[in-house]
């Protein structure tokens, strides 16, 4: 572990991040035993979400300790992030020595961006899975997946999922589950159309169109970062 016997876990807070891509392995994290969570960006002003969420970082780039796991949060942001040298050079320092290099939702393709994923296995959001092949990637269609020491979440919600995959990687799979049942994450989703693999055609088809010109956009930016590998 690093600097003492605390396990230290940081996630990256950015501007117009998914905030649940973030809170949802932090609510896992900060339930884990001897462990401290870093909130960590370029300085200490609040950060606003996509939807609107500010979110208080609580450590800078220069200030954060070596980290036995590094997470990167996904939503629309990342695509700055992917030709943000400050960024991707705070990613691989502290790759580097960390135990497990992790990411939710898009945030793989930050990961991919910085030459981390190049050879690896990994996941993201369904609508960008596609993407991870151009940086080097072998994109994997599961919830969670992990090659080595990657260890990359589905979309928004799977960092539930990923964050309890992680502690229970790292302390085993009685305190992960102990951590599952004092969140009651127990879901029962009201519609079966979670995922393309459940959706209907139709409900499909008008979600793709939907973020159609997004989708592009992330495309031309997943494009830019990998000839820049």
């Amino acid at each position: 572990m690093s600097e003492s016997a605390c396990t230290s876990i940081g996630l990256l807070l950015f501007p117009a991040l998914t905030q649940l891509d973030l809170t949802g392995p932090y609510e896992v994290f900060a339930r884990a035993p001897d462990t401290k969570v870093h909130l960590i960006w370029k300085n200490l002003d609040l950060v606003v979400s996509d939807r609107g969420m500010a979110i208080q970082p609580t450590t800078t780039f220069n200030a954060c300790p070596a980290l036995d796991v590094i997470c990167i949060p996904g939503g629309p942001g990342q695509i700055n992030l992917m030709e943000d040298e400050e960024v991707l050079s705070f990613i691989r320092t502290q790759s580097q020595q960390a135990k497990l290099v992790t990411s939710v939702c898009t945030g793989s393709l930050v990961l991919g961006a910085a030459g981390l994923l190049n050879g690896y296995k990994a996941t993201t959001h369904w609508a960008s899975l596609d993407q991870l092949a151009l940086l080097g990637a072998e994109p994997i269609n599961e919830r969670v997946v992990r090659d080595r020491n990657r260890i990359t979440g589905a979309g928004v919600t799977s960092g539930i999922d990923f964050a309890l995959s992680v502690v229970s990687d790292i302390f085993g799979p009685d305190i992960a589950q102990n951590i599952q049942l004092h969140m009651e994450y127990d879901p029962a989703p009201p519609f079966n159309c979670g995922s393309p693999r459940t959706a209907s055609e139709e409900q499909l088809k008008k979600a793709q169109q939907q973020a159609a010109s997004f989708i592009e956009k992330r495309r031309q930016a997943t494009l830019k970062a990998a000839a820049r590998l």
